[in-house]
């Protein structure tokens, strides 16, 4: 009987020991799932977090703006597509062409001088009636040519005009659609071009129509010299009248 309740009570004890056993086993897993909470450490976080993506949108919109940088400098080194170059020049040729084309005295220092020591010059005290009709007749030619030509070039002037202004308003237009510098740029400097162009008509419409004043001032000039050489032969004393035998009626045999 003794012998049994020494047993339960050895039982009993190591039953109530195990828990005491055991417990550290238990509460130590529980204990290392804590976190501490540090208010200081969060804002730290987040205030270094908010600087990196604040850094980031810095970034992007720097890229942004060389990216846009990039596309205005193509722009302003883009080329006009459009050039009136050849019209200008054909303008022009067309004008030149009128006044190569100039009648008997061109438009040459030499040969103006040549035609007026021959032709223009003073009247040639050994030279015949009969020639000096004819270098009157050659300047009546000039004069009248001259006057052809400068009608000629005037002409072609204004037939140039249209062609102008065809060129002028595709260049308008074009400088006021230009995407970048460079356009614009060219589209002035085709305007200038193109007002150049007009200067150089106008010059030679003044060229031809002084070329024509001056034949004709020339001519008068010429005619009045040849006049008074004409006036002096017909006032100088010649050969009086020489009697001479004359038969009225032949005699018959």
């Amino acid at each position: 009987m003794i012998l049994r309740r020494s047993r339960a009570a050895l039982l009993s004890a190591s039953i109530f020991a195990v828990p005491v056993a055991l417990s550290p086993v238990l509460t130590t897993p529980a204990a290392a799932q804590w976190v501490v909470y540090d208010p200081t450490n969060y804002a730290q976080n987040v205030l270094q977090a908010a600087r990196a993506l604040q850094q980031i949108n810095n970034q992007i919109t720097s890229l942004q703006n060389e990216a846009q940088s990039l596309i205005n400098q193509a722009r302003n080194l883009a080329s006009l597509p459009y050039s009136s170059l050849q019209q200008l020049q054909q303008s022009v040729q067309r004008t030149q062409q009128l006044l190569n084309q100039a009648q008997n005295i061109a438009f040459d220092v030499q040969q103006v001088d040549r035609a007026f020591q021959s032709t223009y010059g003073n009247a040639s005290l050994s030279a015949s009636d009969a020639q000096l009709v004819a270098q009157a007749r050659e300047r009546w030619q000039n004069t009248v040519g001259g006057l052809q030509d400068a009608m000629r070039v005037q002409a072609g002037v204004v037939g140039n005009i249209d062609t102008n202004r065809t060129q002028l308003s595709a260049l308008v237009g074009q400088s006021q659609g230009a995407t970048g510098a460079l356009q614009a740029a060219q589209a002035g400097n085709q305007l200038l071009a193109l007002q150049a162009q007009q200067l150089a008509d106008l010059t030679a419409v003044v060229a031809a129509n002084g070329r024509a004043q001056s034949l004709s001032e020339a001519e008068r000039a010429a005619a009045a010299e040849q006049g008074r050489e004409q006036r002096r032969r017909f006032l100088t004393p010649g050969v009086g009248y020489q009697p001479g035998n004359a038969r009225m009626f032949p005699s018959g045999n």
